[in-house]
């Protein structure tokens, strides 16, 4: 019960579950009127229940009290009701039971249909951007035929229910009657409107037929380089950030995922994305053309792709940071190792994880080219602090974030600063999914900034700056709304009906659309921040805005160590880090490269002073000097730019695994000789 989402679920959950043993009474005391109300009673919670998705109702299903279950007991109940009030011996309990029974016997040709429909329909591989005219795929069922089909299904007992009653209540069989038979006629109309979807004409192509058509894209595209991921759906944005990267790449890049469940998180690109769940099927793809794979995260799928000899691998990984994940020793699986700048290269070598530093190249972080620098002084009246703090990680070491021990007062401080500033929250998007205490520490902190945010609406000083810019926010809002749907309308989202195979089908390439998207993504982004005052609170979930937005609002920010620190130096700006697992600032000074130039927090966060005087007087900030040599040990030089280096490693790379290939190919058509003899002829 602690897992359900709601205090409405909660009570939905109870009523459903108490609902079933207040409908046996009703039907054991036979009260008709107490029948028909704990009836309802189950009908609308379960309908609520699985409109919310409510974690109850799919655990019900472990339970043996699943959707059918659930049905087929309240209708044995009407059965009871039926023999309770003296019919069980007319034939109104008989035809009742037999039409019920009838009933209950088409769910199974009923599922069986739909499930083989989605069966058929899931196609062996996702794409986008990718042309699939050769393969037939036709329109998907309409919506309304597949979604939820069970719940459709088995609410057609409502008309029984219906009928019965009003029968019992009227003394007129014919009312049941007419119930009865309306729902196992509509039941049976529901097949037979399903029957003409299984038809070979209106079924996806086989799977085999799919790769071959996936294979003859492939020689006709030819990749050159290539981004694979696997992950789970809250990671995508870690493949996310290497779009704009890998759009820029020369030659043909080609972006393969492994599970479906990332394709529909990934940002607009162009570049084609081929997502392969089966190692079988991925082992079989002609993927011969493709001489540089990169990696972005160390999952254990990498090892399907690694198998491959012809085609150089090399992990990119997705943030540059001090974290022991950084310097993971599977990385030496790799024919390179690519990192922002030296400090990068000096990690592994400190390490000492079997990674050889000439394994190693440095080519800046091309993504980091959206964040503006530092001019000095704050962008508003009054400065803006991020609290950016990372998740909490796999193991429970105090120093992975900030949120469990210092999270609250680092809070706190800002919002009760003597000299007022701007909070912007974002935590990271796996926050919680592991600890609960750090999911509850976020709840809380949310509830600070939100209570802060009001109650500083409520002032004079700001109710004057609100009424200042009410018309403007409004504008805001209203160009928030027309760029969202219209960028609803180019991702397609406003088109219902189309399923996996329709979307690979359909989602090409498209430059003017592309651009359009670009365009549209930018001036959401201004209208976000324009929607609200520059002296309001706010916290920052999801997606969007990304975090460079935010790094872009903000005149400093706290954040733990992670890759948000290193990337945030980006900006020149002052930081932050909190020092949560208390090293004492000379050792975490020396274990922590980024944080040579921060402001060292402990948990208590009293050093937040120091951040404030660095944000607001560009004079009295002793670090600034420190931040531009960090960063350019970080990450590397600002000349040639961050996607120049990128581009030129894949080329050099690329001519090596080309160099590779070509030796073998010429070892292999060399003619065989024993070991230790020659051609002397024995004489």
């Amino acid at each position: 019960m602690a897992r359900v989402g709601s205090g409405s679920e909660l009570a939905a959950a109870i009523l459903l579950v108490l609902g079933f043993p207040c409908i046996m009474l009703a039907a054991i005391i036979a009260s008709l009127w107490f029948f028909v109300a704990a009836v309802a009673v189950t009908y609308l919670a379960d309908q609520y229940l699985h409109q919310r998705s409510s974690y109850l109702v799919n655990r019900l299903a472990k339970v043996r009290a699943g959707l059918s279950i659930r049905f087929l007991v309240r209708q044995l109940l009407l059965v009871l009701l039926l023999a309770r009030m003296g019919y069980a011996e007319e034939a109104l309990f008989y035809v009742t039971v037999a039409c019920l029974l009838g009933f209950y016997g088409l769910q199974a040709p009923h599922g069986a249909i739909v499930t083989l429909i989605r069966l058929r329909r899931k196609l062996p591989v996702v794409t986008r951007n990718i042309d699939l005219r050769h393969v037939r795929i036709p329109d998907a069922p309409r919506r309304g035929l597949i979604n939820r089909s069970a719940e459709k299904m088995l609410h057609l007992d409502v008309f029984s229910f219906v009928g019965v009653i009003v029968a019992i209540e009227t003394g007129t069989n014919a009312f049941a009657y007419a119930g009865l038979g309306l729902t196992v006629l509509l039941a049976v109309g529901y097949l037979a409107v399903l029957l003409p979807n299984l038809r070979a004409a209106r079924l996806p192509a086989s799977p085999d037929q799919v790769l071959e058509g996936i294979d003859a894209w492939l020689r006709e595209y030819r990749p050159t380089v290539m981004l694979y991921f696997s992950g789970s759906k809250d990671s995508a944005y870690q493949v996310n950030m290497w779009l704009e990267t890998m759009a820029q790449l020369g030659g043909r890049p080609l972006i393969l995922l492994r599970e479906r469940n990332i394709v529909p998180q990934l940002g607009n690109t162009s570049v084609p994305v081929l997502c392969v769940p089966g190692g079988v099927h991925l082992m079989n793809l002609d993927l011969s053309s493709v001489r540089v794979a990169l990696y972005a995260a160390n999952v254990g799928k990498n090892i399907h792709m690694l198998r491959v000899p012809t085609m150089k691998h090399v992990f990119i990984g997705h943030g540059d940071s001090d974290k022991l994940a950084s310097v993971n020793p599977f990385s030496k699986a790799y024919d390179e190792v690519w990192t922002a700048g030296r400090a990068g290269r000096d990690r592994y070598v400190l390490a000492d994880v079997g990674v050889l530093s000439e394994d190693i190249v440095e080519v800046g972080r091309p993504q980091l080219a959206p964040i503006e620098p530092w001019t000095g002084k704050p962008l508003h009246p009054i400065p803006t602090v991020l609290y950016a703090p990372t998740w909490e990680g796999w193991e429970d070491n105090p120093g992975n974030t900030s949120l469990l021990l210092a999270g609250e007062n680092i809070v706190k401080r800002l919002l009760a600063s003597e000299k007022p500033v701007r909070l912007i929250y974002k935590p990271h998007p796996f926050t919680g999914t592991r600890d609960p205490r750090a999911k509850a520490v976020h709840l809380r902190i949310t509830a600070m900034v939100e209570q802060a945010a009001e109650a500083r609406a409520s002032e004079p000083r700001w109710v004057e700056e609100a009424a200042a810019h009410a018309a403007d926010q409004a504008a805001a809002r209203a160009e928030l709304q027309r760029v969202e749907a219209r960028l609803a309308e180019l991702s397609g989202l406003n088109r219902v009906g189309r399923d996996e195979a329709e979307e690979s089908r359909d989602s090409l390439a498209d430059p003017v659309r592309e651009a359009e998207t670009a365009k549209l993504c930018e001036e959401w982004n201004v209208a976000y921040w324009r929607s609200f005052g520059w002296w309001e609170h706010k916290v920052v979930t999801g997606p969007q805005p990304r975090l460079y937005d935010c790094f872009n609002q903000s005149d400093g920010m706290v954040s733990d160590i992670s890759s948000v620190v290193s990337d945030f130096i980006a900006s020149g700006k002052p930081y932050a880090v909190t020092d949560s697992a208390g090293l004492g600032e000379a050792e975490f000074k020396r274990q922590n490269t980024a944080v040579r130039a921060a402001v060292i927090l402990s948990n208590s966060a009293v050093e937040l002073d120091e951040l404030l005087t660095a944000v607001t007087d560009r004079d009295a900030d002793p670090r600034a000097a420190a931040r531009q040599e960090l960063k350019e040990y970080l990450l590397g030089p600002d000349e040639p730019t961050s996607i120049e280096q990128f581009d030129a490693a894949v080329q050099a790379l690329a001519a090596k695994a080309e160099a590779r290939n070509a030796g073998v190919l010429q070892r292999l058509s060399e003619p065989e000789q024993s070991p230790g003899l020659d051609d002397t002829p024995v004489g």
